[in-house]
Formats: structure tokens, sequence, C-alpha cells
């Protein structure tokens, strides 16, 4: 039954991709476009199941990993994660978001299947001490690799989503983000209780990622001309530049010199210490605590955060669009401010009702998702624009992972002494997300306010649709 729920939130997700067309796409281009980014959005959700596999590992291995240990192992590979986009997001800005996704698959389907034989020599009693050392260097080998997941899907998205259809394409984001914490936790975990083995789910992972790769290397284009459509312009900050030949440091200054992009880091910075100081931690939490009542939220862990995942990320991507003109500080604000509720009522509960520490920790991960979205898969696209979009966007999503890494190595520390603390831990996070995302919360790029400026012209009868056979025969299509 939950298999069928998360088939159905899936089809429900392309049924909406499918309808929302506010631009007047030809038939033909919308249909190509979700050839292009469903088998790309598919290989990155496995991505997360070859990531997050550490965790069920960790549960299954009991005291073979201290909390310590896994705090330890998951902070260095995320620590990895982050640092490594400083390289490989300017080198997915000159290969393409294809060549990137086909690295990330057959990179991390490798790490993986070393992990499986370092596990099984492990379980064989050969490597009972020492366990940070070659976890570590393995799986931040994995990490190394899996970090070019998110720049190429993201990369690939700046050249066939329009401006005003980001926040929408945010949400699908989020929902493959989701899916994908659903198959590493619970794919995993059954993956365990069917095979008995621990080192399958690594291997499992492995296989499945390979395989998408191998759809990738048919499916993927990196842009509508790629393909044979028209040039296509998305109204972002690359718009009217795309001839500008931009060096290393020049794609590096498009973040590090930005004040506005070190905000949406920031922001993203607190996302991450939210998404993983829950979803990390819950599982560990539950597995040791007894938790009387709520033993719904253990067994179902990855499903719950996959159907509250793809909720924040279509909610956050919807009011984004629908509400405030695309600008995306306004629902990164109201998400922060949940948070921040959400961390404090977790905080109070936690040694007393065990359901609402579960619901309150679902909700938290709904919005680190929803944040994620607007900030990694959307803000970061937007403000960057298509030239620099791996680069800015993996920078940001790098920005979440140095604060996944934060709290892991925080928490791991916290919660060998005390849990009580854990959900605290949370709550000045959720202050400074939520003041720096009110303040950004006017922001859009220039080309996009000119763009929003002609259809409120058009619409008022000043201006005629220009032609563009990008889009449909109607031109732009109505403004929404």
């Amino acid at each position: 039954m939950y298999l069928a729920v998360i088939v159905a939130f899936l089809l429900a997700v392309i049924f909406g991709y499918f309808i929302n067309n506010p631009l007047g796409h030809t038939r033909r281009f919308i249909l190509r476009r979700f050839l292009n980014w469903f088998p790309l959005g598919m290989t990155y959700s496995f991505l997360y199941m070859g990531r997050y596999n550490l965790n069920v590992s960790k549960n299954a291995l009991g005291s073979l990993m201290l909390k310590e240990e896994f705090g330890l192992i998951f902070g260095i590979g995320t620590l990895v994660y982050a640092v490594s986009f400083l390289v490989n997001g300017p080198f997915v800005d000159r290969i393409g978001g294809r060549m990137g996704i086909l690295i990330a698959g057959f990179g991390s389907a490798a790490a993986n299947v070393l992990l499986g034989l370092l596990t099984m020599v492990v379980l064989s009693g050969r490597l009972r001490a020492h366990l940070v050392a070659p976890y570590a260097a393995l799986y931040g080998l994995n990490m190394y690799f899996q970090s070019y997941g998110a720049v190429s899907i993201i990369k690939v998205k700046s050249y066939w989503f329009h401006v005003r259809e980001r926040g929408v394409f945010g949400a699908i984001f989020g929902t493959l983000i989701s899916i994908g914490v659903y198959f590493a936790f619970d794919w995993s975990q059954a993956i365990v209780d069917f095979t008995g083995s621990i080192p399958a789910v690594f291997f499992v992972p492995a296989v499945i990622i390979a395989l998408w790769a191998v759809v990738d290397l048919w499916a993927v284009a990196n842009s509508p001309e790629d393909v044979g459509f028209p040039a296509f312009d998305t109204d972002d900050a690359s718009s009217g530049q795309m001839h500008v030949h931009l060096t290393y440091l020049d794609l590096l200054k498009k973040v590090f010199a930005s004040p506005l992009m070190l905000m949406i880091a920031a922001i993203e910075l607190t996302s991450g210490i939210f998404r993983n100081g829950i979803s990390q931690w819950y599982f560990v939490f539950a597995n040791e605590v007894r938790q009387p009542g709520a033993g719904f939220f253990l067994a179902h862990w990855g499903w719950l955060l996959c159907i509250f995942g793809i909720i924040g990320g279509f909610a956050a991507g919807f009011i984004s669009d629908k509400c405030f003109q695309s600008r995306r500080g306004p629902p990164a604000a109201m998400l922060s401010g949940l948070v921040l509720v959400l961390s404090l009522v977790m905080a109070a509960s936690l040694r007393s009702h065990p359901v609402l520490v579960g619901a309150s920790g679902v909700a938290i991960v709904m919005c680190s998702v929803g944040l994620t979205s607007l900030m990694s898969g959307t803000a970061a696209t937007d403000f960057g624009g298509r030239k620099a979009t791996a680069t800015c966007a993996g920078i940001v999503d790098g920005f979440a992972y140095l604060g996944s890494s934060i709290q892991s190595f925080s928490i791991g520390y916290i919660a060998t002494r005390n849990w009580q603390w854990w959900p605290f831990f949370l709550t000045p996070f959720a202050i400074i997300g939520l003041a720096i995302a009110f303040k950004i919360r006017l922001e859009l790029p220039p080309a996009t306010r000119r763009y929003i400026a002609e259809v409120e012209s058009r619409k008022a009868g000043r201006l005629k649709p220009p032609v563009n056979p990008a889009f449909g025969a109607e031109g732009f299509g109505p403004f929404e």
C-alpha cells in the first residue's frame, strides 16, 4: 500500500507537470522535456538511496558502529560533498549536465560497491576497531561523486525551464529528493530484512544507479537546441549574456562576490541543518529510545519523509510562482518560521509525547525540502543564470551539506550525552534562516522583472505577443 501511495504521488507530479504550461509551449516541447528530466530525476533519487543507506547500515551494524563514529563518518562525507562543489560546479558548467550526471551515476555506483565490500570485511571480524578511517574514506569518495548529481540536474533544468516555470520545477526537484529519501530508508531497510545481508544495502543501490545512468546516456540532452528546438531564452541572469566567456574565477565570483548569493547560501546552510538534523537522527533516536505509540514513524520513516517532502516542495514552489511572482524569499521565510515553532514543540515533548515528536520531525523535514527546492533548486539558478548555474547551485547546495556536516558532528556529540538538546540545536538556525529570507523577500533577477513588466503590458493590450517558435503558436501564453 505504501509503495502505491508513492507511485500515486509521482503520477500526480507528472500530471501536474503536463498541465502546467504558463508559457504556451508546444506539446512536442513539453513531451521532450519530460523525457529529459524524468530519467535524470530518477537517477538523482536513487543517488539519495546510495547516500543515506549509510544510516540504515549503522542501525543494522549495532554496536559495531557507535553514534559518535557514525556522526564522524557522515560528517566527513558531507564535508567532502560541500567542498567538492568548488571544483565540480565550474567543471559541470563547462562539460554540461549530461556528462555530469553520468559521472555521478557510475562513480557513486562504484563507491557503493566498495562500501559493501568493506562492510563484508567488518562483519567477518577482521576489522573490529578503527572503523572511522576506512568508512570515512570510501563514504567521502561516494559523496564526491554524489556532488555531481544536484548540479547536473539543475544545470540541465536551467536551459529547459523558464524562470516563471522554475517554482514548479523546484517542486519537482523536491519530489525527487523526497522519493530518494523513501528509497534510502524504507527500501534499504527492506533489503536488509529480506536478504539478511547488511552489505546488500550498498550493492543493490549500486546496480540501480548504474542502470539509470545507462538510460541517461540515451535520454538526456543539455539544452533544447541539442535536440532540434530553437534557442530558448529563459529570462534568468544570463539573458543577453550567453556569448560572454566566464573563467573559473568569474564563476566563483558569481557567488562569493554577491551578497545576495551568499544570503541564499546561508539560508540553504540552515536547511541542511534542519533536514539532516532530523532525517538522520530521528532514525537513530527512535531506534535507541523507546517511543510507545509512535512505532509507525520508525517503521515508515522514509515513506513519511517522502510524502511530506513532496508536499513541502510543491507548496513552496506553488506559493513562490503563483503568489509572489516567482520571488523565493517570502515562502522561505514562512518555512523557516515554521521550523522555529516546530523545533520548540519537539523539544517540549521529547520525553513525554512520542507521537508529537515524530510528527514535528516529519514537518521539519517537509519545511527543509521546501527550502532546498527554493534555494538550491531555483533561486541559485535564477540569480546565477544558465552559464553559471552549476557553480551557483553547486556552491549553494554545498552550503546545505556544510550545514549537514555541522549538525552531524554536533548532534553526534550531543546525543551521546543528552538527547534533550537535540531539537534545541535547530532553533537558532531557524531564527537565522527566517531573518535572511525576510531580507531577500523582494529580490528578482532584472531579466525576470522585465519579463513580468512585458507580460503585464500585453495583458493590458499595450504590446503584441512575440512570435517565438520555442513556444506555442500563441507566443508566451497566459501569464499566471
